[in-house]
């Protein structure tokens, strides 16, 4: 059965909303990171509260899906910390049976709630309808990343160094959106493998990241920003 797809044609903007995960399962943040994605909208995720703020110092979100039970500082909490300075939807995922986590959610301003486990397809009709409710922007969505010279719109893909716009091949601008998208967080070098266009070999994907960092670093021997992550793969960092 093909994926439904609420999403972005029932909303008026030249940007794909832009959604925040935050949840410690590593299983339903790949999960939703790719239905959501499948349905229209660009997604960052984060593994707990702490990756989370990180996010929202850099970006502009459209909506927020918060875990409540989560390692360290949980849900209600980073939720409480947000709206201290922020309207931002926030749909909060709460274990089964929970009804005192879905109250207090519900008081510190969470827009909605789903219990684990959730039928993903739900999940996309009710984030649809927050966003149809939330108030309209009187500006666009930032959507920009700055590492240095360099500063990186996520909405266009487009990479200006300098105030001169750089030319990505089309496997070096693949591998900027996800490691953009993830910003802050390591990348699997296989993951970036299976998501880059054209050969999907992890050596290819070396040699890509060495061609990537020519056009981003100031000197690209010593990365600041593109960092690789012994055992893991890459990870690019950002500017405050």
């Amino acid at each position: 059965m093909p994926l439904m797809q609420p999403a972005a044609t029932d909303l008026p903007s030249p940007y794909p909303p832009h959604i925040l995960v935050v949840d410690d399962d590593t299983r339903i943040r790949n999960l939703l990171k790719k239905f959501l994605g499948d349905n229209g909208y660009m997604v960052t995720a984060a593994a707990d509260a702490a990756e989370a703020r990180r996010h929202l110092a850099a970006l502009q979100f459209d909506l927020l899906v918060v875990d409540v039970m989560m390692p360290g500082e949980d849900g209600l909490s980073l939720t409480r910390g947000i709206r201290t300075t922020s309207a931002v939807p926030i749909l909060m995922l709460t274990a089964m049976g929970e009804s005192a986590d879905r109250i207090n959610g519900l008081e510190l301003g969470v827009d909605d709630y789903m219990a684990k486990p959730f039928e993903p397809k739900e999940l996309v009709l009710r984030i649809a309808s927050i966003l149809r409710r939330a108030p309209p922007q009187d500006t666009a969505p930032k959507m920009e990343l700055r590492f240095g010279e360099c500063r990186y719109d996520l909405a266009r893909q487009k990479l200006v160094r300098s105030g001169i716009t750089v030319h990505l091949t089309a496997g070096e601008a693949e591998l900027l959106r996800i490691l953009a998208q993830n910003a802050g967080t390591p990348v699997d070098r296989s993951l970036l493998a299976v998501g880059s266009e054209g050969d999907s070999n992890p050596r290819t994907i070396d040699v890509q990241i060495t061609r990537l960092r020519r056009k981003l670093e100031s000197d690209s021997r010593q990365p600041r920003y593109l960092q690789t992550v012994r055992g893991t793969g890459y990870m690019l960092r950002t500017d405050p």
